[in-house]
């Protein structure tokens, strides 16, 4: 039987220092990255009232979405891959 391949979904992956510093230090599957986000967004009250889609950015994580003060939830899950490897 071949060994059970580990999706990249949940493989572990390197977190940048910027995203650690939101998340904590890594490695981590992607999975516990986004869970972890939507932590600290909830938290601190990042996630706009209006308009639930978007996030509020607050300094530490306008370093993870390239300097953007305003991301919508797809955008943000593109901006944090960057900081994944």
């Amino acid at each position: 039987m071949a060994e059970k391949k580990v999706s990249a979904f949940m493989k572990p992956m390197n977190v940048s220092a910027d995203l650690a510093a939101v998340v904590g230090k890594g490695p981590m599957p992607r999975s516990e990255v986004v869970k972890a986000l939507w932590v600290y967004i909830k938290k601190n009250n990042l996630q706009d009232p209006k308009n639930k889609r978007n996030i509020n950015a607050d300094e530490s994580l306008k370093k993870v979405f390239g300097g953007k003060a305003v991301v919508n939830m797809f955008e943000m899950t593109k901006l944090v891959s960057k900081h994944l490897s």
